[in-house]
């Protein structure tokens, strides 16, 4: 870990990070969907070329989306397509922390806890907008290093894009990131706002996402209650 030094007001750090953890729904680390519909190695590829006609991240792959050059995506390393869409599948009109509702970021912790946390808060409000506390959800890690110039945080914890509330958190936070972006920083570190003692990180481009593997395997439940249990599979 390098020295920090505050640059525009923000402390900027050099710093590496060889165990990073993501979770990614189970579902995305299934088979393609469209596997079993085909008979033949060229049926699937007839398939696949109608799946990418509406899939973001194949069409960023292909040709970039508004906010996100195709240049920026990253091509044979391992689990590119986890790395590309957790860039190009952002919200329609609902941005995250860091990103912009036409740009996604690359959402990590430096341990499992703190996913489980930020993770289950955010999925307990969807059910809670559904009237529903009767869910089973199951995630999968995906494990990366990263490393470079980061703007860090951990020092700054009342910074308005720390703010829980997501109306004064989320636009302070995507300001900073579009900065951080225009000055070509890696990323933002930050203490977690779901779970204390938690850090975060989020990574701005494709390339600084390196080195994936997948690892362990969650299951969240709701069992009509906000309080959820988890269970390691």
């Amino acid at each position: 870990m390098a020295g920090s030094e505050p640059v525009g007001g923000l402390p900027l750090i050099r710093e590496a990070f060889g165990r990073t953890v993501r979770l990614v729904t189970s579902a995305r680390l299934r088979d393609a969907a469209l596997a079993p519909l085909a008979d033949t190695p060229g049926e699937l590829d007839d398939l696949a070329e109608i799946e990418g006609a509406t899939s973001s991240r194949q069409i960023a792959e292909d040709r970039g989306l508004a906010g996100l050059d195709a240049a920026e995506l990253v091509h044979g390393v391992p689990h590119a397509r986890f790395i590309n869409a957790s860039f190009a599948y952002a919200k329609p009109r609902e941005p995250g922390r860091f990103n912009p509702a036409e740009r996604g970021a690359w959402y990590a912790a430096l341990d499992v806890a703190t996913c489980l946390a930020e993770v289950g808060f955010h999925l307990t409000k969807a059910l809670a907008d559904a009237g529903d506390f009767d869910a089973v959800v199951e995630y999968g890690e995906m494990i990366a290093s990263m490393s470079g110039v980061f703007i860090d945080l951990r020092t700054d914890p009342g910074h308005p894009a720390l703010d829980p509330d997501p109306a004064a958190g989320y636009p302070a936070g995507n300001a900073l990131a579009a900065w951080a972006r225009g000055e070509g920083h890696n990323g933002i570190i930050y203490p977690s706002v779901r779970h204390e003692g938690g850090t975060c990180i989020a990574a701005l481009w494709p390339n600084v996402v390196q080195s994936v593997v997948q690892g362990a395997m969650y299951r969240l439940t709701w069992a009509g209650a906000p309080r959820f249990t988890v269970e390691t599979l």
